[in-house]
Parts: C-alpha cells; structure tokens; sequence
C-alpha cells in the first residue's frame, strides 16, 4: 500500500545535548574516540544494534533517557568538550591555508566506493577503505577536496557460510534517512537533481550529501519517482553488481553524472582525482562541458582536461582492469560520442593502448591513463609493474620513459589506532602523533615507552579480540547454535596465545591457503603443548567468483577435517568494525599474496600502529617497508612459476613461524614480558608508523599532482583556452610531419679506450621536417647493455643545437661512463612542449638505426 504523503519526522532532543545532532551528521566522530564514547554512553546495547549509527540511535532511543542524560552534568561536560573539539577542527588553520593559502581552486575526487565507517555500506573493500581514508586526511589537512560516488540502496553484501562453507549473500535494504546524508534541494526546496542518457531514455539522480569533517562527499541515488523505469530506479542498488550492462550504466552515472552534478551545485574543479577506473567517463564529460564552454574542439579540450587530472590504478592484475566490447560500447555512447565532435574510430583509440589494439575492447584504465597528465600506481613496486603493464600506451618509449609514477597508499591514523595505544602514545609521544602522524620525528620517542606497558596495552587488544570474536560468532549464529556449539564457541580463542591474522578478499592471488599447504606441519605449530599459535581469518569472495568461493570453502574445511576450529577461526561478514577488532589485537599480521599482483595492501599498515608486527611476501608496500627488523619476510622477492612459487614461500613461512616468530613472541624470562618481541614492536612503529600514514599520502598527492595540475588547469583554460588550442596546433604540425623525422650519421667519441669517468663525445644529424630545434628533445641514450643487446636500464643527456644546413640539424653533447662492462648508446629525438608534463606524453619518438 502506497502512502498518500510521505514527511521525515526528526527526533526531539533536549536543548543541552542539540549538539549530538550535528555530531551526527558529521562522520569525524567516527575518527575521534572521545566523541564515539559519546555516543556508547547514551545506550551500549542500542549502539550495538543499530550498528554504531548515530543517527539511528538519535531516533530509536526512548526520550526520558535523553532527559535523564540531559540533567547529568558529567554527561554534558563531556558533551560540551567534544563539540569544542569538533568545532575547533573544523574552523582551525590547516597545513593546506598555511602552504597554499585561502582556496579558490576545487580538486574533485571520484571513486566507486568509499570505506568511511561500517555504519554507512558504501565499499567493498581495500579501495573504498582507502577512499574514506583519503577524504579523512585531505579534512585533516584541510584541502578544498570534495568527494564524489554513487549512494548504493542495499550496498554490498552481507555474507553468511552454509554448513559446508560455502558463501552466500544476502542484500539489506539501506535507509537513507537514518543515515548522516542530507539531500541537497533547489532553491524552492525541491530535490537538486542531475540526468545521463541512457539507451532506454535518460536517468535521473538526486544528489545527496555526507560530511566527512571539512570534506563534502556527494552521492548519486536513482532510486527516485522521476525514474519510471525500474532499469534506471536500480542503477544505484548494489555496489559491483550485475550483468556488465549493469556496471555500464553505473560508471556512466558516476563518470558523466558525477561531473553534472558538481555543475549543478555550483562546483567547477580545478582537478579531478580519477581513483580507479570506474570514473575515467568524468573526463569525456569534462571535455564536453568544456568545448562549450570555451567554443574549442574536443582535441583542443582534451589537452585541458589531462592538464587538471590525476588517475590512480590500483590493479596489477589484467583481470581487474574493466575492458568493454565495441558492442557495448556503441549501444550506450553512440549518440554521446556525437555530441563530442568526433569519429566513432576517435573514440574507440582513447580506450586502447595503441590503434594496433583497438579491437580487444574499451579499456577503462586506458581512458584514464590517457585523459591523465599526473598517473601513479599505489606502492614502488606497483609503480614499475603498472609501467611495465601499460608500456604499449607509450610505444617506442623506453620502460623508464613512462609517465606513472608511485605514490605509495597509507592509513587514517585516527581511525585504526587503538584506544589503548593512543593513550600510550600521548603519554611518551606527546600531541605529535596526532597532529602530524606523517613526520619521522613525531614517532622518535617510542623507545621510550617502557616495554611493560607496551606489551600490557597490546594484551589488553588481544583479549578484546578473543572476546570480540567470540561474540561476533555467536551474534551470526543466534538463531541456529546449539547450546553445545555455543559452549565451543566461547572456548574458542586464548588471550594469551600468539595470535595471527589474515583478512583478505578470498581470490586466487591473495593464496589464504597457502598456510594450509601442509596441514601436519600446521597442526604441530598451532597445537603446540607449550608455545601453540591461533589464527583469526576473515574475508570475502566477490559474488561471481566462484573460485574464489572454492577457496574459501577448502580453507575452512582443512581446518576442520584437523580438529584445529578452537584455534583456527573465521569471522563472517568482514567490515570495518571485524577489520578493527583485528588489526588492533592481532600480534601478527599475516599477508601471501603472490608477487607482484599486491598493488599495495594496507591493513598491515593497520596493525603496524597497533603494536602488531607484519609478515609478508615482499610485494605491495612492504616490498620497501621492509628493512630486516622491523618485521618478517617470506621469501626474498623471487618471482617464480605458481607451484614452485607456492611450495616455496609456504615453507618458509612455516620456518619463519616456528624458528622466529615463535621462540621470541614466548621468551619471557623478565617480568613475564617478552623483551626482543617488545623491542620488534617498537621497532616496527616507530620506523613504519609514519610512512605509511594517510596525510603522507595525501599531501603527496598534493604536492606531486594537485597543486601543479591546479596551475596547469589554470594555464590550459585562460584566455579562453587558447593555450590549449596552440598545444592542439602543436600536436597536429608534429604529428603529421613526423614520419619524416630521422637521425643520421651518429659519431661518437670516446678516445682509443674508454673507461669508468671518461667522458663521451657525442654527435648526430636530425632530418626535423620543417619542424624547429625547439619543438623536439634531442639525447643521446647510454647505459649498460643485456644479453638481448638492449641498453637497459637506460640513462640519457641532451644534446645542443649546434648548426643547421637545410632542413637538417646538427645536435651535439657528452656524457660520463659512471659504469664498466658492456656500454652501448644510440640517439634518439623526441617531439617536446612546454605545457606537456612528460616527454612520452608527445607520443613521438625516433630512435637511430
């Protein structure tokens, strides 16, 4: 039965606690725990139900206990302290006003999911986690960042085991109105909303808003009456769900409607932060908005888009990386791609590597990688593996040459350290850590924390963890469990056993069987007499991931059909409250993912500031994390065939378990605390805590991309885009008189022998076309030579225009041999502007023969 009006009935509070309303609606009190506790207080069983949501607890907590709170002053003190708090955060200086001053500049970050609290179902995992940590620290940091996604109205999924281990899903549908989002209204106080055409017509979103502390987050949501069609109506329901029809129509919303609706609040970027492909359609959109804006053609509009755009790729493996057929394709942008200005073929090229690969398909890492001057991987070694994958974009360029870097992720500090920790660290540390988790020197006094009470506030961690999961078994079985499996359950767990944790997607990559490649030896480790091991696993497979669901299901029933399910035990349902509760009581962290298709991981980094010390394959971010003692290696980067691979690494992490960790973790022979093991826990802080903190990361982010391609934006767009419009000019002279380009008569000089220090004489003539010295690089590429008689790696120096007859130029130069061995070098000219960020980005490049 449909209602006839529908109206929001807020609760009344009374008028001393009217700031718990706005501390509500704002998700920094998830990162502040004075400001949670809060909440916890006003009703514990009520806060666990409605699953640490505040505006839900706001409405369903019975009114004579707010009065009651509301006439106990310790209550409002503490209240009154919180909200100054909070209002101080959100008025103070930051470090963007201190270093860039006011802003006047938006940088727009897009990305299909975000991980800000378990009350709020808007990810999946590790990239919507660090989505919600990126927001967290750009707030903390106080850049003009807004935040922009799609509001999913069942999220992703909750997963339940059948008796025989197989994952199942099950979708909740999601109540916007007991969420902090307020919708955002047109002057008349109608719903603000934004349209993307479809192929069975357009598709409307409304827009709403969460705040993240000083960051805007807004959501599109389809599930709207102007929506007539239930295909539309459910664009938004789930997060990755669907056919690959259903994914189209979603990526369009949040890449084209996303862009739409910044327009229509009244927000025009300066930067767009493209966090994965799933947003790369934001850049055609951009362009579009821009040809009208500016009367130039897309070519001339896109050349402005790459100056104020950043993509991120966090994928190195092929299957991750989304390829649509041309089918496709055409069925949703044919009458787009028109509106363009451009040749169906034209569009087809911007998501292919090169026109030699315009027929495997629309790749959306492609698009990004081009629509793009600033692009990273999300570690060191992601950076040279995504260099590696997408060198063809950048054909004849050398694998140095190409323009992605590595922007290594981090963690919310805030929102991952422990309680217990955090009193810790304010009573050696001082206020440091807090203010600026990100420097060196805010950690340099953890040696100074007296190992007796880093090891009591770690045990403490750990006996929450043992209770919690205890608990959290036992919430996800109420309604079936025996009283004999209850009894099991709380005898599960020891908090004064070793305990290890592994909380991963269940993918064939990420190996979480590789622990169980020998059940024996397993067996022996975790049931030893004296010094026994338990292990708490958590994780789930995507829904279409059948094998990984298999590995899920072999997992659990290796640890049953070995008697070991009182010490081996898996938490249902990951989240970000179970990935809490792990990452804060776990003593080991243990991550086998195999090398190198770890872009980065970061629940290591997690633990790392718990006190929890990291055990991993080299890959991802603990490939240059590691230094030898500040945690644990498996294996020592080799890169092998899969089965010898896997028996490899799983042995030693059987010795690395049984003869390193073990021994140490249980040598307690002063004061019951374990001396070397405190000692590698300080260690591990103390060296890793603040390189791998979120406002590391973004102020990387910031100082690397955001703020040069907020004054490359400026530049492209001024005078009405003529910058653009001459680069575009540029690119078409070059383009089309450069297979006419050539070098010749190279003749190098190095004297009857060379020598490490000796310097090379270089000289080439360049056939340039009617192009001019200034529109190319000309350099002299040198450097060892490998066994395929390639110069590898390669170093280069320029060389100087020295003389010109005709239309050919003489270039001329010298370099240093700084190595002995086989030395080659060759010349090569490359098409140069000063308004392209990256050589390769001129896509134009002769080489000597």
């Amino acid at each position: 039965m449909k209602p006839v009006t529908t109206f929001l009935v807020s609760p009344t509070l009374p008028d001393a606690l009217r700031p718990l309303k706005e501390l509500a609606y704002n998700l920094w009190w998830c990162w502040n725990a004075d400001a949670t506790e809060l909440f916890y207080r006003i009703d514990a069983p009520l806060w666990e139900a409605v699953h640490h949501n505040p505006v839900a607890l706001l409405s369903r907590v019975r009114h004579d206990r707010l009065e009651e709170l509301a006439n106990r002053p310790e209550y409002i003190s503490q209240l009154e302290r919180v909200y100054k708090e909070f209002r101080d955060y959100i008025d103070g200086p930051t470090w963007y006003q201190e270093n860039q001053g006011a802003h006047a500049e938006w940088i727009a970050y897009f990305c299909a999911e975000f991980g800000i609290h378990e009350s709020f179902s808007c990810y999946s995992g590790g990239l919507g986690v660090l989505a919600g940590d990126h927001l967290k620290s750009a707030s903390d940091l106080g850049l003009p960042l807004v935040g922009v996604g799609l509001l999913y109205q069942e999220g992703y999924f909750s997963q339940y085991l059948t008796q025989n281990g197989w994952q199942n899903e099950r979708y909740n549908e999601i109540d916007f109105h007991m969420l902090p989002l307020t919708p955002i209204t047109q002057a008349s106080g109608a719903p603000l909303t934004v349209s993307v055409n479809l192929p069975d017509g357009p598709c409307h979103a409304r827009i709403w808003k969460l705040n993240v502390g000083r960051v805007p987050l807004y959501l599109l949501d389809t599930n709207i009456p102007d929506n007539t069609l239930d295909v539309h109506r459910d664009v938004t329901d789930r997060l990755y769900g669907g056919v690959v029809d259903d994914r189209v129509r979603q990526e369009i919303l949040l890449g084209i409607g996303g862009v739409r609706a910044l327009d229509a609040i009244g927000i025009e970027p300066s930067v767009i932060h493209i966090n994965e492909g799933h947003a790369a359609f934001s850049m055609l959109e951009r362009a579009r908005q821009i040809m009208e804006r500016l009367s130039v053609t897309f070519d001339e509009a896109w050349h402005a888009v790459r100056a104020g755009s950043v993509f991120t790729t966090h994928t190195p493996v092929p299957a991750g990386n989304e390829i649509f057929h041309h089918d496709t394709m055409r069925q949703f942008f044919e009458p787009y791609v028109r509106s363009l200005g451009i040749t169906w073929d034209r569009f087809l090229e911007l998501g292919a590597p090169s026109r030699t690969t315009v027929e495997d398909g629309f790749s959306m890492t492609v698009l990004g990688l081009k629509g793009a001057s600033f692009r990273n991987g999300v570690s060191q070694l992601h950076g040279h593996v995504a260099r590696t994958m997408w060198h063809q974009v950048w054909d004849g360029f050398t694998l140095d040459d190409v323009p992605i870097s590595g922007i290594t992720n981090g963690v919310h500090t805030a929102t991952w350290v422990a309680r217990e920790m955090a009193e810790l660290y304010d009573r050696y540390l001082g206020r440091a850590w807090r203010l600026q988790p990100e420097e060196e020197a805010s950690w340099k006094n953890v040696e100074a924390i007296p190992n007796v009470e880093l090891w009591r506030a770690h045990t403490r961690r750990r006996e929450r963890l043992v209770l919690g999961a205890r608990d959290h078994i036992l919430h996800k079985h109420a309604a079936s469990i025996t009283e004999e499996q209850a009894a099991n359950i709380n005898a599960c767990l020891d908090p004064d056993v070793l305990t290890v944790g592994f909380a991963r997607r269940f993918a064939s990559y990420k190996r979480a069987d590789l622990l169980m490649r020998d059940m024996d030896r397993l067996a022996s480790i975790v049931l030893h007499a004296d010094r026994p091991i338990q292990i708490v696993m958590a994780g789930k497979a995507h829904p279409r991931d059948v094998e990984g669901k298999e590995l899920l299901q072999r997992v659990l029933h290796a640890v049953r059909d070995h008697g070991m399910q009182r010490r081996i035990v898996f938490l249902e349902d990951y989240d970000m409250a179970v990935a809490r509760l792990m990452v804060r009581g776990c003593d080991v962290w243990l991550n086998t993912p195999r090398r190198p298709y770890e872009a980065s991981g970061t629940s290591g980094m997690k633990a790392v500031l718990n006190g929890g010390i990291h055990l991993s394959v080299l890959d991802g971010w603990w490939a240059e994390a590691y230094d030898g003692e500040n945690g644990f290696a498996i294996g020592r980067g080799e890169e092998f065939d899969n089965a010898t691979q896997d028996a490899a690494d799983s042995e030693t992490l059987y010795d690395v378990l049984e003869h390193s960790i073990v021994p140490r973790f249980y040598d307690r022979r002063r004061n019951r605390v374990p001396e070397e093991w405190t000692a590698l826990m300080k260690r591990s802080i103390a060296s890793l805590a603040w390189r791998f903190a979120a406002r590391r990361m973004v102020r990387d982010y910031a100082v690397e991309c955001y703020m040069p391609a907020m004054a490359d934006w400026s530049t492209a767009v001024e005078h009405s885009g003529d910058v653009a419009r001459g680069l575009h000019r540029w690119t078409q002279a070059t383009t089309a008189a450069w297979d006419s380009v050539s070098v010749s008569n190279v003749v190098v000089h190095s004297g009857a022998e060379a020598n490490v220090g000796k310097r090379i004489h270089v000289a080439a003539d360049v056939a340039l076309a009617g192009l001019t010295p200034a529109d190319v690089i000309v350099q002299v590429v040198h450097g060892h030579v490998d066994s395929k008689g390639d110069i590898a790696p390669a170093s280069f120096s320029t060389l100087e225009h020295t003389a010109a007859s005709g239309t050919a130029h003489r270039f001329e130069g010298s370099y240093i041999c700084t190595e002995s061995g086989l030395q080659g070098c060759t010349v090569r000219v490359v098409a140069a502007h000063a308004r392209l960020r990256h050589l390769a980005d001129s896509h134009l490049v002769c080489v000597a023969t």
